[in-house]
């Protein structure tokens, strides 16, 4: 299965905002002055900066790489766990993304605010998801105009408000 155009960013959002799925795949720039944008660049560049950062490979881009009881493990820095579900999937796809390149590894989600760590690891129905994600992906971006705006809970703090909402 080709996934190239498939970003963990938009494999995220999926979960999200279908809306910004469409939005990051015709590369529209969100407000980078967003006051939650800005936290979580901060908190980013400021935690765990012992560990190896930012992995970037086939439109994936892993925050970390950790060793745990001998493992290396792959990371994912996060400001809060309010989208906990979605960021599970998102560390989820990386891992299966690792395993379509032969590296069978686990991951964690880190949240330094909150003193959360998170252990995930990929399963056969979780690759199956992913795979019916995917494919969901590809056609929502293929439409030619964006879904509607709904509102939901993660618009007050989203860098695209404006453009959807003004």
């Amino acid at each position: 299965m080709k996934n190239l155009n498939i970003s963990g960013t938009q494999f995220y959002e999926y979960y999200l905002c279908k809306r910004k799925v469409f939005l990051l795949s015709r590369q529209l720039i969100a407000n980078q002055e967003n006051d939650f944008l800005i936290l979580g660049r901060m908190i980013h560049e400021n935690s765990y900066i012992r560990m190896r950062k930012e992995i970037v490979f086939d439109g994936c881009k892993i925050d970390l790489l950790s060793h745990k009881n001998g493992k290396l493990l792959v990371g994912e820095v996060k400001k809060s766990s309010k989208s906990l579900d979605a960021n599970i999937r998102q560390l989820k796809y990386y891992l299966y993304r690792l395993k379509q390149r032969g590296e069978q590894l686990s991951g964690e989600i880190r949240i330094p605010k909150e003193k959360k760590l998170i252990h995930v690891e990929l399963s056969e129905s979780d690759e199956k998801e992913i795979q019916f994600t995917v494919s969901s992906i590809r056609k929502l971006i293929s439409l030619e105009n964006p879904p509607e705006a709904k509102w939901i809970k993660f618009c007050k703090s989203c860098a695209y408000a404006e453009f959807c909402w003004s």
